[in-house]
């Protein structure tokens, strides 16, 4: 079952890399992304009432192609492979269910068109906004820093969600998940209508197995803050070359100032449990 739960994870990042890459199948890629991602976290719950120990090590996945159906064909050979391993659930309903899903999103897959593929082009430009050298490159660097930042907060919250049964806490969580999926979301498009597309990097096991939760927290606020100093900085050096993209970064810059108040909810609480 760990094996399986390494595929799902792997599939689900390449299911939601596709999405970036396509134009024409983009909502029905992100859907199914967004399907085993909901896999992965049923799986990792059958793991914890297994007392399986586990974590989120995966193999790299390479996305660089020249041709989109490249890209469509590893993600249903992916696919197969779960499938033909799905008996090693002993949980019959979810087995079920992950059956169906990814027989559907095999189908779905089998369908999508071809594609020209942009995604990887280096051209480091923006459709309708012209940047200059210096917002160009801070914009570049910005997008994958934080697009790694996104993803491993995913896993990290994800993680002490999983392992925690603390309602008040797994609130917080939820929010912080979703709300770092509209940001990993937000920048990958970014990257790839920029040819500058990659795959996060793997996520050291220290950084989600949390020993110490005040720390973590205290952590965490301090690197919402650095964030908003980022989001501050890139609007400023955009903000003459484009009114829509200092604008979409001061959304994000405000967007931190929420999750540090949750994190400091968090953190209050946790004090006083």
């Amino acid at each position: 079952m760990k094996q399986i739960f390494i595929d799902i994870h792997e599939v689900w990042l390449e299911t939601l890399m596709a999405g970036f890459v396509s134009k024409k199948s983009k909502i029905k890629l992100f859907d199914s992304s967004d399907i085993l991602f909901k896999h992965f976290t049923w799986v990792e719950n059958a793991l914890i009432k297994s007392n399986i120990d586990y974590n989120y090590n995966r193999e790299a996945i390479p996305i660089k192609v020249e041709n989109f159906s490249y890209l469509l064909n590893d993600i249903i050979k992916r696919i197969e492979k779960i499938i033909d391993n799905l008996d090693v659930i002993d949980d019959k309903a979810l087995r079920e269910r992950i059956l169906s899903d990814l027989t559907f999103i095999k189908y779905d897959i089998s369908l999508m068109e071809e594609e020209k593929v942009t995604a990887f082009n280096t051209k480091r430009e923006l459709d309708n906004i012209k940047l200059k050298d210096e917002a160009r490159d801070a914009l570049t660097i910005f997008l994958f820093e934080e697009s790694y930042k996104e993803y491993e907060l995913i896993m990290i919250y994800n993680y002490l969600k999983a392992n925690s049964n603390d309602a008040f806490l797994n609130r917080i969580f939820s929010i912080l998940i979703d709300e770092s999926f509209f940001h990993l979301r937000s920048f990958g498009q970014m990257m790839a209508d920029m040819g500058i597309l990659a795959i996060p990097r793997i996520i050291n096991e220290e950084l989600y197995k949390v020993a110490d939760m005040s720390a973590f927290l205290k952590d965490g606020i301090n690197e919402e803050l650095n964030a908003k100093e980022e989001c501050k900085r890139l609007s400023d050096a955009v903000s003459q070359d484009s009114d829509e993209l200092a604008k979409f970064f001061d959304l994000i810059n405000n967007q931190e100032n929420y999750h540090i108040a949750l994190m400091e909810e968090a953190l209050e609480y946790y004090a006083k449990s």
